[in-house]
């Protein structure tokens, strides 16, 4: 059996207490998860903390862990290969693992334990998942539906994974980065017991119009030449519906608009900016092509002229 230090892959010593544990697996699994890491490793990460933190976050599953590294350490020392104790598959049936699978086998071990003792009952493991919503989902408010996969002991202590649907209720002014607990949605209790919860982690979907800061939201809006130079009124397309703005004239790219209140929702709500951006027709045509030939002839402008030389 090939020995695995689920204390380092937390980061953590051996000595840390529930809450370190819990906060080190929270950081990680936030960073690392495949739903919003960029890493090339992500998903095998998130299953090597997920079965680090289904030991250690588990008082009796650690504390047979910890037993199983005290005879590890002892080998190391002594120059021997890692063997587990004779009597570490006593007291359980066979799951049928590989003789490798050294969390297979140290969750048959703790499984047979607490099968000799029905009356042990433990609160289940809070479990941590993340999902991507669009912003307007933020603005109205919303009903997801995520498909967990959740590790779980069978009725013969084999790990295996399963499925799990949920229907999710997005509150009207989430912000991206927040953690929704879904009460009693977590790892399964046993005797008895109350699972878990659930922690899912909100993200908004990447869009290139927007950018958010807190509650304040910030949209980049197309306009014409004419319509920035002239100024009048333009329908710009927001997340909380179609709105109508007026452009000052001689506005530039860049130009800010501050539409008070239509930030994210909340009982004081955020800002939202609209940056206008000047976006010039392409000369594609004659027709085009002498407008512009005209303009430059009779419109005594040079954008560069205090740059200097």
């Amino acid at each position: 059996m090939e020995y695995k230090d689920y204390y380092k892959e937390l980061g953590v010593d051996k000595s840390a207490s529930e809450a370190d544990i819990k906060k080190a697996y929270r950081k990680l699994v936030r960073k690392y998860h495949p739903d919003v890491s960029k890493e090339a490793d992500a998903d095998q990460r998130t299953k090597a903390l997920n079965e680090a933190y289904g030991v250690l976050g588990d008082a009796e599953k650690r504390a047979a862990y910890d037993d199983l590294g005290r005879q590890h350490s002892a080998q190391g020392a002594a120059g021997g290969a890692f063997r587990p104790p004779p009597d570490w598959g006593a007291g359980f049936e066979s799951s049928g693992a590989d003789d490798n699978d050294f969390f297979a086998d140290l969750f048959a071990h703790v499984g047979g334990r607490r099968r000799a003792n029905s009356n042990v009952q433990m609160q289940g493991d809070d479990s941590h998942a993340a999902m991507t919503i669009a912003l307007r989902d933020s603005y109205h408010g919303a009903t997801r539906t995520i498909v967990l996969r959740v590790p779980e002991a069978d009725a013969q202590g084999r790990v295996v994974t399963r499925e799990r649907t949920l229907e999710v209720t997005i509150p009207k002014g989430v912000l991206d980065g927040q953690q929704l607990r879904m009460k009693g949605q977590g790892n399964p209790g046993s005797g008895g017991a109350p699972a878990g919860d659930l922690y899912l982690e909100i993200r908004f979907e990447h869009d290139a119009r927007y950018r958010v800061e807190g509650r304040d939201v910030f949209e980049t809006v197309p306009v014409t030449p004419w319509e920035a130079a002239l100024g009048g009124s333009i329908d710009v397309p927001t997340p909380s519906g179609t709105v109508s703005v007026t452009v000052p004239p001689d506005s530039q790219t860049g130009r800010k608009l501050r539409l008070k209140g239509r930030g994210i929702p909340a009982a004081t709500p955020g800002d939202l900016y609209l940056l206008l951006e000047v976006v010039l027709p392409p000369a594609r045509d004659e027709k085009a092509r002498a407008l512009y030939e005209t303009m430059a002839r009779e419109m005594a402008f040079n954008p560069r002229q205090k740059l200097g030389a």
